[in-house]
Formats: C-alpha cells, structure tokens, sequence
C-alpha cells in the first residue's frame, strides 16, 4: 500500500523503485530484499517517502531504510535473517496497533 501524492507527483513505492534503480549495485539489491522481507512480513503495511528515502508505516513508524555509500541501514548486518526480521516487522506493527487502540 502506498500513500498517494496529493500534489500529483511520483507515489512513494515509485520513488523507492527509483532509489533501488538508481543505485544500480548491491546497495538497490540489498535495499530491494529488505523492501521484499518488510512487505511479506505485513502485505497492507504503507510505503511512505520521507527524508529522503523509504519508510514503512503500519499505525505509525515502523521502520525505514537508507543507502550509504559502503551499506544500507535498516539495523541489520550483513547477513539478513529473513524469518528474524520479518517477526521484527509484525512485532513494531503489533506495538503501533496497541498504542492506536489505547488513545
């Protein structure tokens, strides 16, 4: 699910596959399996763009990813544990849902 544009430009998913496509290396392959994982892990999460890259919303912040020159951040190493990360995701999701609930 993305946010649409209300000034009638490039939704946020478009501008992340641009970001992916546009760093052309391991950093858009790595940025692409985490964008991957995250919407597996929670298929109505919302893709949002802020500051400059993508950010994932569910009820709130859920997490966001950026590409530097030597790695991408999304608090993970090298080695990405699939199942651990996408249980991450759900977990920040279930916290949002519950604060949302008590407001």
């Amino acid at each position: 699910m993305s946010k649409a544009d209300s000034r009638g430009g490039p939704t946020p998913s478009q501008l992340i596959d641009k970001q992916i496509a546009a760093l052309g290396d391991w950093r858009g392959k790595m940025l692409a399996r985490l964008r991957k994982l995250i919407l597996e892990a929670v298929p109505d999460i919302t893709e949002e763009w802020k500051w400059n890259t993508g950010v994932w919303t569910h009820n709130g912040l859920v997490c966001s990813a950026g590409s530097f020159k030597d790695h991408v951040k999304l608090n993970e190493g090298d080695e990405i544990d699939a199942p651990a990360l996408k249980e991450l995701v759900r977990g920040a999701v279930a916290l949002n849902k519950s604060a949302s609930t008590k407001k």
